[in-house]
Formats: structure tokens, sequence, C-alpha cells
């Protein structure tokens, strides 16, 4: 047992703790022995009643004793709608302590995006993305738990905890390995699923240490307490009784033994039946009776405090309860004599108000809550959130009293919700936006109105949940009331949400079906565009019908406005994914700018328009060897949306694409680091969606020319590199790559079906770009020795097909192809060729390639060096070591 306990009942909790304790004492020397120590974190987890919260105290006490600061915060049942709930409990007194100034010079960066979230600064007018939120709370912890140096964060009863305050602990608990601070967590077992049981998982699992499960006091635990508290006198068979009637939690041995000494029942064998009966009144229905017994005013008072949850005060209470101020403080001293109601414990660290209040215990508040009438609850709930308006402290702060009304057709309370919605949004909580809007059109909305209430929820949730998004938005345009430019942005969006839900056939469906309804040229051409767009990045089948009928009418187009640029950027893309001539796709894909940079309304943050018609532009430069203005277009993508706290799909898409700009370019080291960036974040928006393609094969095209073959396939089998593919074009061709992994690990017949497959799919499409997708050069090569005339023939249209498209890259690697096939002189004067081709283009892995080849087959050690050097410069350490084999070979036979 712990030594040095307290003799009072209140340390019933501690009993039996010796092992917890000793734990946090090991992690706390840790902590405080140096600045540089790794981060700790503990998580207990134990049934309602176990102690939880007063070994939290405990740990509080302790760390303090050893010159900790120490923050700490709580999840509350009423509350875990209230986005960034816990967080700001945790955060905000540190944060409010300091000038504004101060703030924002430890924030940084993050002060705009996370200052929101956290309460301390008014939001801006653009909607962030909840991963980027979330992203600043944790950069905003690590700056002040530097700052705070040895700090503990704990936090109580996790699993009532917000969910966005739950996404931002599970990122911080992931990242202590590099900051010294301790955190502490505790919850029950169960009680959420979803989300938020994800969440909870995911911060027990970053843990070095093992969950640990709290357990009941055991007989001679409860023996102790007993004789501790009713004396020693108290009999053997009594005290098991106590530990039998209470199951030994001791939550309810302290209560019981409350009830005891209120009884003045003497604890012996004989009076030990009277137990059950006490343990009765003292939870449950036994407890409700108990407070029905302080009286209606009483029972009135504690009704309201649970359905204030937080923020208790007498005042409050009273305005609530439309209740006396006198008789309310009455009330008050009433409920907390019978251990209802209690004072805040100073020692616990939180912030509170003047003469605030808070239950006793959970267990308490929960049984007071469901106590309540429904129709009285519902009509405080009412009550609260008028109050909560009245005190000008918002409608996203009503908002959780206002999901508890019962619908009633109220105009008004749809409009507070909306609002509420809207105020959510701001502070990059979807999650909550999307909770008001539901509420709201279960009360429901007018008609004129209820379809623009579906509009706002499929926006909420388009970034993170395209699946939910598509269905709100069908809805929405299904029924009166969405007109104009508003049903034509909805009609968008939900095409946007089809394709990033991998549906392309239906999101051209749909499109299709909105042009029809229109006749006005300037909204048509913009419908043409994005059916034109969705049928361009088909992966499977695009026909030549529909290039001809692009082409004709790009040809009308000046670039006067962004309808125009628009057909004139998917005309260029079109063209050059069928391999047309690469000069005709660059002066089309120029004519879409305004002197050289983005039009406005196209930029990258522009929802019009959307990404996709960007990076269809930023890709045709990278294939047309313009790749300058693709790593400065996909550049700017990620500074636009970086400083725009944009942190989920379309950051992983900027970083995808840039990372294929690094890649065509020889900068394979950069490509490879921007595309595992990529893919972290296309992982939080999920697997199997069209940006996730883009970045698991980029990164394993990348991995394939550093010569990392092994990690290749490693990475493959981990993300699901493999068949079935997404119905989108992906960009490097997915067949491609995926055929070309296949033969460099040694399973030729499948790596030649996949690039025979690639084939096919090229006929399909009328066409293709020997460089997007080189099919065709990898399958010549793997031909090259079971059917030579296959492989000359595939060699001779992919020159052909390098020669159309006409830049230096498709012609050399062409040429490269060639010479793989040749012996003696015709090779060298194949590879010869290759490399003057590809010295004047801008691929340097390539031409590094080449540059070897060449060496290898003219024997030249000068040609070897050459190569050797670029190599080493692209970072392409496969291609190193041939050419350091092929020189060594080389030097000794000259």
């Amino acid at each position: 047992m712990t030594e040095g306990r307290p003799q009072a009942a209140a340390s019933a909790a501690l009993w039996e703790r010796d092992a917890e304790i000793a734990t946090v004492a090991r992690a706390l020397g840790v902590l405080c022995a140096d600045r540089s120590s790794a981060g700790g974190l503990l998580v207990f987890r134990g049934e309602a009643g176990l102690g939880k919260t007063a070994l939290l105290a405990e740990i509080r006490r302790t760390a303090e004793r050893r010159g900790c600061t120490v923050w700490t915060a709580r999840g509350a049942e009423t509350l875990r709608s209230v986005p960034f709930n816990v967080v700001r409990q945790l955060l905000q007194p540190a944060l409010l302590s300091l000038l504004p100034e101060e703030a924002r010079e430890y924030l940084g960066d993050w002060y705009d995006i996370a200052g929101p979230a956290l309460g301390i600064v008014d939001p801006g007018e653009d909607t962030p993305d909840p991963q980027y939120v979330c992203d600043g709370l944790v950069a905003a912890v690590r700056r002040l738990a530097r700052r705070e140096w040895p700090l503990v964060l704990i936090v109580d009863d996790a699993h009532w905890a917000d969910q966005e305050t739950l996404r931002w602990l599970a990122a911080f608990t992931r990242r202590l390995d590099d900051l010294s601070v301790l955190v502490v967590v505790a919850r029950r077992p169960g009680e959420v699923s979803g989300d938020s049981a994800r969440h909870l998982d995911e911060v027990a699992a970053a843990s070095d240490r093992p969950v640990h499960n709290l357990s009941a006091l055991t007989p001679d635990a409860a023996a102790g307490l007993t004789r501790a508290t009713l004396g020693r006198q108290a009999d053997g068979a009594f005290c098991r009784e106590v530990w039998a009637v209470t199951a030994g939690n001791p939550y309810e041995t302290v209560e019981l033994l409350a009830k005891v000494q209120d009884s003045e029942l003497t604890p012996v064998e004989a009076r030990a039946g009277e137990l059950r009966a006490l343990n009765r009144a003292a939870r449950g229905g036994g407890l409700v009776d108990r407070l029905k017994g302080l009286g209606l005013e009483a029972t009135q008072f504690a009704w309201a405090a649970a359905i204030l949850g937080t923020g208790i005060t007498v005042d409050m209470v009273a305005r609530l309860a439309t209740m006396d101020p006198e008789i309310a403080r009455h009330c008050a001293d009433l409920l907390c004599s019978a251990r209802i109601l209690t004072e805040p414990d100073p020692a616990a660290g939180t912030e509170r108000e003047e003469g605030e209040l808070e239950f006793v215990h959970p267990l308490i508040a929960t049984a007071v809550y469901n106590s309540i009438p429904s129709g009285v609850c519902t009509a405080m709930h009412g009550v609260a959130a008028q109050m909560i308006t009245e005190l000008g402290r918002g409608a996203a702060q009503a908002a959780r009293h206002l999901l508890k009304v019962h619908p009633d057709g109220d105009e008004e309370l749809v409009e507070q919700l909306r609002e509420a919605a809207r105020e959510h949004l701001a502070v990059g909580a979807p999650d909550a936006a999307r909770h008001c809007l539901e509420r709201a059109l279960e009360e429901p909305p007018r008609a004129d109105v209820h379809a623009q209430v579906l509009y706002e929820l499929g926006c909420a949730t388009l970034l993170t949940a395209p699946a939910v998004t598509i269905g709100h938005l069908q809805s929405a345009l299904g029924m009166p009331g969405l007109d104009g430019r508003d049903r034509v942005d909805a009609v968008v969006r939900l095409s946007q949400a089809l394709l990033h839900n991998d549906q392309l056939e239906e999101a051209v469906r749909t499109i299709e079906a909105e042009t029809a309804r229109h006749t006005a040229e300037p909204v048509r051409m913009r419908l043409q565009a994005f059916q034109f767009m969705w049928e361009g990045i088909h992966g499977e089948t695009v026909s030549p019908a529909r290039s001809r009928r692009l082409a004709e009418l790009a040809r009308t187009c000046t670039g006067r406005d962004n309808s125009e640029r628009a057909l004139l950027v998917l005309r260029g893309f079109d063209a050059m994914t069928h391999g047309e001539s690469a000069a005709e796709v660059i002066e089309l894909c120029d004519r879409a700018l305004v002197n050289g940079r983005l039009a406005p309304g196209l930029g990258w943050t522009d929802r019009e328009w959307g990404i996709e018609l960007l990076m269809m532009l930023g890709s045709a430069y990278a294939y047309a060897d313009r790749l300058d203005r693709a790593e400065s277009l996909f550049s700017e993508a990620l500074r636009v949306y970086t400083g725009a706290g944009w942190r989920g799909g379309h950051l992983s898409l900027a970083n995808a694409f840039l990372g294929l700009a690094y890649r065509r370019q020889g900068r394979l080291r950069d490509a490879e680091t921007t595309l595992r960036e990529a893919l972290v974040l296309a992982e939080r928006v999920g697997r199997g969606l069209p940006l996730y393609w883009s970045a698991s094969c980029g990164l394993v095209d990348t991995l394939l020319a550093r010569g990392r073959v092994d990690e290749a396939w490693s990475v493959a089998e981990q993300y699901g590199f493999a068949p079935p593919y997404p119905s989108t074009i992906v960009l490097p061709d997915i067949r491609s790559v995926r055929g070309r992994l296949l033969l460099a690990v040694g399973r030729t017949e499948d790596g030649i079906h996949e690039l025979e497959a690639a084939e096919k799919t090229a006929a399909s499409r009328g066409g293709h770009n020997p460089v997007l997708a080189p099919w065709s050069i990898d399958l010549a090569k793997a031909l090259a020795d079971r059917d030579p005339a296959r492989a000359r023939r595939l060699a001779a249209d992919a020159r052909r097909q390098a020669e159309r498209f006409g830049t230096d890259t498709a012609i050399g690697e062409s040429l490269r192809c060639a010479a793989a096939l040749e012996t003696g002189r015709r090779r060298v004067q194949l590879a010869a060729r290759a490399v003057t081709y590809l010295e004047a283009s801008p691929c340097q892995y390539e031409h590094a390639a080449a540059r070897v080849e060449y060496g290898i087959a003219a024997g030249s050690v000068a040609e070897l060096d050459r190569g050797l050097d670029l190599a080493r410069a692209c970072g392409a350490q496969g291609l190193v070591e041939r050419a350091q084999r092929a020189l060594e070979t080389a030097r000794r036979l000259t």
C-alpha cells in the first residue's frame, strides 16, 4: 500500500496505486533530468469510479513538487460537440497570460492558423483545412513546451473529449521523441466509437509503455479504507461486505462509507446487511431519490447545473432555472452538503470563474442529467442557448444546446445553426459544422431554404469526406431553391466530389446533364470545360471524337476569359497525353496565362475551377520539356496551400506534382522527400483515392530511378500499389511504372503482361505520349531476347511517336531504347545520338543514364566519368554503381 497516504477517505483512489505512482515518478525523473530528454506518454484506463481523476491530481502535485509546469484539461459528456473544448482548456491559460505580441512571437507562422481554434484571435475570411489547423496546434504546443520546460500535460476523461482535440492529441503524441514534455491521459474503456475511438487508439499506440489498466480495490484495501474512515472497530465481516457491495470501486466505497457515517451505522457484522440498501441510495436511482428529498427547488438547481455542464455559477443557474438568487444560493449550499456539487479543487490548476461549482463526480452529473424529464431537458437547453446568445457569446457556443432542442420548424433556430456552422468552419471544425447543419435539416428548414442548407452541408464536408458530400449535393440539386450561380457551383462541386471518390463516369454524366439545361454562353462554356476536364483525366478510354471536338472548340478561343483559358489548358493537356506536337502544347498553355502568370480567378485557391485544371496545366508543361514552368506552378501551389492552411488533399497533390517535376528534372532526392510528404498527407484523406495513387506511383517511380528496387517493392506492397487501378489518369503512367517495377524484381512475365495492358489502354485512347507512358520502351527492352522482331517494332513505333511529339527528351529516350536492342557500331552510334538529344533536355537523370550507356557501348572512360558525375548529382545510386563497375572494366581494358 502507498506509503505516506493520507488517512482521509478522499484518498481512497490512491490505495494500491504504488505501481502507477512509481511509473509516474520514473517518467518525471527522465523529464526533469535534461532539456534534451525524450518526451513521454502515460495512458491510464479504468471504469468510472476507479480513481483516474484522483490519480491525475496526485500526478499534478508530484510534478509541481519537482518544479514542473503543469497544464490540465478534462473532457465532459455534455461538451463533446464543442470543437477544441479540451485543447482550449489546456492551452488558453498559458496563452492568455502572454501579450498578443508575445503570443504571435511564440506561435510564429502558426498564430493565424491555430489562434482561432484556441479562441485567442478572430478567424480570417477563408475556411482553413482542419488538418492544417491540427498541425498548427501541434506546432503551437511544441513551441510552448520548449519555453515552459519541464512541462506536463494532463488530459482527464479523454473519452469525452471533442473530436478536434482527440485528432490533435493523436498527432501530438506521435511526435514526442524530440520534445521534452510528459503527456498523461486518463480515459474509460469503451464509451466512444468511430473517429474518436480511432484517435484514442492512436494515442495509446504512440506510447512506448503499455496502457495502465486501473484495477478495483482488493478486499484488504477495502478493509483498510473502511477502518481508516470508520475507525479500527469495523469488524472483518463488515469490511468484507463493503468490498462485496461496491465491487471494490473506490468512488462507490467512499460514498457508501459516507452514508454509513451519516446514518450512524455501527460497523459490525450484524449491521452489514444494511449496506446494500445504503449503496443503492448513493448511486443511480437512489441518488435521484436522494436529490428529490432535498426539495423541488434543489432538484431544479441540479438539473440546470447538469444542463450547463461547465461554467456552473449560482447566477447562471438561477437565470436558467428562473429562480430567485437567494433561493439559488440556498440550493447550492444544500447540494454541496449532500455531496452532489462541490467547489473545484484550486490545486487542479484549471481557470475558473469566481464562485464556480462542479459535480462531485462525473457519475453524479450523468445520473442527474439522465433524470431530467425529456420535455424539461429540451426546454432548458433552449433557454440556455438563448442565454448564451443574449450574452453575446456567439452562435457556436450556443450550438451545443441548440442541438438538443426538439425539431419544431423554427426558422430562427435553423438560421442560428447555419451561423454556428459558419463559425465552426472558420476555425477549422467541419465535423462540428456538419452536426449543426444536419440538425438544421431535422427542424426542418422552409422549403425555399432546404436546398441551401444541403448545399452548405455538402460544402462543409468536401475537403474531408467526398463520399458524404455527394449525397448532400445530389439531394440539394434534386429540390427547388438552388438556382443560378449557386446551382452551377453545386453541380461543379458534386462532380469534383465524385471524381475524388473515384466515380469519374458519374462526374461526367452529372456535368453533361447540367450543361444541357443552359444556353447562356459563359455558364455553358464553363460546364463544357468541366466535362472535357473529367473526360480528359479518365484513365482508360478517351474517344478520338472527343479530342476532335475539344480541338475545334479551342480553335475559337483567344483566352479572353477564364472559360476560354480553361479550354486552352484542356486542349494542351489532351494534345500532350496523345503525343501531339509539344510546340503546340506549349503554345496552347502559354495562351491560357496572362503575362506568364495564372489569370485572376484561376488561382490555386479559387474555388470556381478547382485544382484539377491547374494540375493539368503544370503536367502539360512537365512532359513538354518546360520543367521550369511546371516547377514554378507546383511550387506556387505548395506555397499557396501552405499559407492558406489547406493541409488535406490539395497539399498532397501539390507535393505529388512538385515531386513529379523534380523527378523529371533528375532531382531524385528532392523528389523522394516531396513524394513521401505527399503520401503522408494522402493517407490522412484516405487510401484508394486518385491523389493517393499519384503519390504512391510517383514514389515508386522515383525509387526505381534511384536504384532502390527492394525499397520500391516494399512501398508498393505497403501502400497497395497494384490492380485494381483508379478510373482516373495517374501521372506518371501507373501501368508503365508497375510494369517496370515487376521487371526490376524479376517477375518478367507479370511485368510484360502489365506493359501489354498499358499498350491496350493507349490504343483505346487513340495514341500515347512515349514520355508520359513509356510502356513501349520498357516492353521493347523486356522482349529483346524472347521476341526480337516485336521488340524492334515497338522501338520503331516509340521513335515515330517521339519525333511526332518533338521534345529532346522523347527523342533521346527512344534512341536509348533503339541502342539497347543493337550491338557493335550501330549501338554506339545510336547511344551517341541519344546523348546529344538528352544533353539538351532538362531531364538530367535520363541524360546521366544515356551517358553511362554510351560509355559502356563505346568503352569510353571519359564518357563513363561524365555519366558517373551526373548520376551522383541526381542521387541515382543504382546508376552510380553501374557506372563504377563499367569504369573498372573499361580501365582494365585500356
